[in-house]
């Protein structure tokens, strides 16, 4: 007979640890943390601070900030209504196409391929080998006269202008940030247990009723992390508004650049740009919310 022999437990097993070792373990962890406080405070917390002291002054004569204490600039953001309606317009709508064009992606990366699935995923991440000006400006030349519009009217299609649109806008909002949508949703989908398909299979659930039940809500977090991503990323977006819009399609980032170094009216600018943070803390505090509510939802695999 062979007897399974246990070492015999510590003495102090089970007892906590002495107020000693916790004040030591809490002033390692305080001093840990320490760095990034301090860089978390003087990155993000001050520069928003004095951006708020700035959108209640005035601006100089010659340009720049004077102190004051007003809301004027705050009730003077109906002159930048284009603006704000352009960005909450394109942002949501450049959003929502890259997810309908990032989500069959995504599952047919993680779910249907078995072999080279590191090479297609490789050549996802290729775009942002390149400078996405260079990658921006190069739409200009697909946009113009001379590139799909010239296509088009060999096919009988004629006087069809893209570049210097809301269009070009977007093409260029779904082309420049696809990426950053599909990455999440992959990860969602490929951490995905097949089994869990094969068992709503068996159960007799069709294809849309086993995506709808199952596929969907496990890979809620995935789509709502990509699509916050991208629409906090666009709602601050300049670049392609300033090269495919051409100056006619302007974003709140448009409108940042010129009152800050064109028309040097801080004060305003400021006002503009801490209406659009307040605006982005609002989609924040949405996306906890939608991210506790679907992870639940998701961890009990139905809607």
């Amino acid at each position: 007979m062979h007897v399974a022999l246990s070492a015999p437990a510590p003495a102090d097993a089970g007892r906590a640890a002495p107020p000693e070792s916790r004040s030591l373990g809490r002033r390692v962890t305080l001093l840990l943390l320490l760095p990034s406080t301090l860089w978390f405070l003087l990155l993000l917390l001050l520069p928003l601070v004095i951006i708020l002291v700035f959108s209640l002054g005035e601006r100089s004569p010659v340009g720049g900030y004077s102190a004051a204490l007003t809301l004027e600039n705050y009730l003077n953001l109906g002159s930048r209504a284009k603006a704000f309606a352009n960005t909450l317009v394109l942002a949501p709508l450049g959003t929502l196409v890259c997810l309908v064009a990032a989500y069959p992606l995504a599952y047919f990366l993680a779910v249907k391929v078995q072999r080279n699935r590191s090479l297609l995923l490789t050549l996802v991440i290729v775009p942002f080998w390149t400078s996405f000006l260079i990658r921006t400006y190069a739409w200009i030349f697909i946009l113009g006269g001379k590139g799909l519009p010239a296509l088009l009217a060999m096919v009988g299609l004629e006087n069809v202008r893209l570049i210097n649109t809301p269009t070009a806008v977007l093409i260029g909002i779904v082309y420049g940030y696809l990426p950053l949508m599909v990455f999440p949703i992959y990860v969602s989908l490929e951490k995905l247990d097949k089994r869990l398909l094969e068992a709503s299979a068996d159960l007799g659930a069709s294809a849309f009723e086993t995506f709808r039940r199952v596929t969907l809500p496990l890979s809620a977090p995935g789509v709502i992390t990509g699509a916050m991503l991208v629409f906090i990323l666009l709602m601050g977006e300049f670049l392609i508004p300033a090269i495919l819009g051409g100056g006619k399609v302007f974003f709140v980032g448009n409108a940042l650049v010129d009152l800050f170094l064109q028309s040097r009216n801080w004060p305003f600018g400021s006002a503009v740009a801490m209406t659009l943070v307040a605006m982005m803390l609002l989609i924040i505090a949405l996306y906890l919310k939608l991210v506790a509510r679907y992870g639940k939802r998701g961890t009990e695999g139905m809607l």
